[in-house]
């Protein structure tokens, strides 16, 4: 992909930077980001994926994205499921950050969970947690984009602090009192 720079009414056409891959992960790793779990389930294969790589995209339809490493078994299943649900963790979900970001099935082993009525895997504790239909599903380089449509959604009330992702760290945001 080139970059135009306009300068006096010319443009100046170069390459861009190549950033190894480590490099850039340092850079992103300023970038602080909250933590999901995402899961999904078709028949009996059950997945779920830590994910910070999360946003919100629309509000009318309300939509986010979540993004999944293309070797992952979980974007497999969720491709297949067409729908996916995100749980925003607490700052006290460490361990289950942690567990759901290791490979294997064990992940939802001796942890609360349970059905929901959409046949999806929905875990008993979070912040926020979102049932999506998945919208479309995009290339981004080593992983897969998912877009889903919110289909539900409820939250804890209660005040909490998210668990947070911050320089390869997982941590608490301060709640601060006004």
């Amino acid at each position: 992909m080139l970059s135009a720079f306009k300068t006096s009414s010319k443009f100046f056409h170069t390459r861009p930077e190549v950033v190894p891959p480590e490099r850039f992960r340092r850079a992103m790793g300023c970038f602080a980001s909250g933590v999901t779990v995402v899961t999904a389930a078709v028949g009996d294969e059950i997945a779920g994926l830590t994910a910070n790589a999360f946003s919100s995209v629309s509000l009318d339809p309300p939509m986010v994205l979540v993004c999944v490493d293309r070797r992952a078994r979980s974007q497999e299943i969720i491709r297949r499921a067409g729908q996916f649900a995100v749980h925003i963790l607490t700052s006290d979900q460490e361990e289950v950050a942690r567990r759901f970001a290791r490979p294997g099935p064990e992940k939802f082993e001796g942890l609360g969970w349970a059905w929901d009525a959409e046949g999806m895997p929905r875990l008993d504790r979070y912040l926020a947690r979102m049932s999506c239909r998945l919208s479309a599903v995009h290339a981004g380089g080593d992983h897969a984009i998912f877009l889903g449509e919110v289909a539900a959604l409820d939250s804890d009330e209660r005040p909490a602090a998210p668990l947070t992702y911050f320089q390869g760290r997982l941590g608490a945001l301060r709640l601060g009192h006004a």
